[in-house]
C-alpha cells in the first residue's frame, strides 16, 4: 500500500492574522507559494496593501482591523469565503509583547498585550471554527504561541502568561474539535528575528537578533504542520535556533 507523506494544499484558502509583517507575512508568501490563496489581517493598511501587490490580488485580499474587535474576525472569515467559497485554514497569528517586570509596564500596555494575544486569538478561531462547522469541511486551525507558554523568562510575564493561555487554549480545542475533522496546531517559537517589541525591550539591528530563528523558519512549520495527511495532526511544535540559548 502506498503512501503519500504530504498532502498538497493547492487551491486551499487561509485566514492570516498580523500578516503585516514578520511571522504572518512570510506565512502568507509561504502558503501563496504553496499555491494556496489567503485572506490577510493587520492593522497597517499600507503594509497590507503592499503584500497583496506583491503576492498578487487574485491570490489575496487583506482586511484592515484589530483582532480584538469580534467583528473584524467575522468579517475576515467572511471576505474569505465570499472570495473562494470556503475558508479551510486559520492561522491566528497577531500578537504584541513587551519586556519588563510586573509593575514596570503601563497598564493600556499590558491590556493591549493581553487581548491581543489571547481574546484576539479567541475572537479569529471563533470566526473561523464556526464557519468549519456549518460547511462541514473540517479544517486546520494553528495558533502561533511560543516557546514562552510553556516556561516564561526574565522580564516577561504578562506576556508569557498570555502565551500559557494560547497553549491552553490549543489544547483544549484539540480535543473539542478533533471529532469533526478539524485540527488544531500550536507553532511555538523562541526568540525569531522580526519587528516584535522592537522599541519595547528590542533594539532594533542589536546583534542578539543575529542568533534568533527567522520568520520564515516559523513560516515552514506553519506549512508543514497544513501539508500532512489528515490522518496525522500536530498538537505542539516547539522551535529553537540552533545558536539560541534555551
Amino acid at each position: 500500500m502506498s503512501y503519500t507523506p504530504h498532502r498538497s494544499i493547492e487551491g486551499s484558502v487561509a485566514v492570516i492574522t498580523g500578516a503585516s509583517s514578520g511571522i504572518g507575512a512570510a506565512t502568507a508568501r509561504a502558503l501563496v507559494g504553496a499555491g494556496a490563496n489567503v485572506a490577510l489581517s493587520a492593522r497597517r493598511s499600507e503594509r497590507l496593501e503592499a503584500l497583496t501587490d506583491e503576492l498578487g490580488a487574485d491570490r489575496v485580499v487583506g482586511v484592515v482591523g484589530d483582532v480584538r474587535d469580534v467583528a473584524h474576525n467575522e468579517a475576515l472569515v467572511d471576505a474569505a469565503a465570499q472570495r473562494w467559497g470556503r475558508v479551510d485554514t486559520v492561522v491566528a497569528n497577531a500578537g504584541i509583547g513587551a519586556y519588563g517586570g510586573i509593575l514596570d509596564l503601563d497598564d493600556e500596555v499590558l491590556r493591549e498585550m493581553t487581548e491581543t494575544n489571547y481574546l484576539g486569538t479567541v475572537w479569529t478561531v471563533r470566526a473561523g471554527v464556526r464557519h468549519m462547522r456549518a460547511h462541514g469541511n473540517g479544517g486546520d486551525i494553528v495558533i502561533i504561541s511560543s516557546v514562552a507558554g510553556f516556561r516564561g523568562g526574565d522580564d516577561e510575564a504578562v506576556y508569557a502568561g498570555t502565551k500559557h493561555a494560547q497553549v491552553g487554549l490549543g489544547g483544549s480545542l484539540d480535543r473539542e474539535l478533533r471529532g469533526e475533522g478539524i485540527r488544531v496546531s500550536l507553532v511555538c517559537p523562541a526568540g525569531t528575528s522580526t519587528e516584535f517589541a522592537i522599541g519595547a525591550g528590542r533594539e532594533e539591528g542589536s546583534s542578539e537578533l543575529d542568533a534568533y530563528l527567522r520568520p520564515e523558519d516559523v513560516a515552514h512549520a506553519v506549512q508543514v504542520v497544513l501539508e500532512q495527511p489528515r490522518s496525522v495532526r500536530t498538537t505542539v511544535w516547539q522551535l529553537w535556533s540552533s545558536e539560541q540559548q534555551s
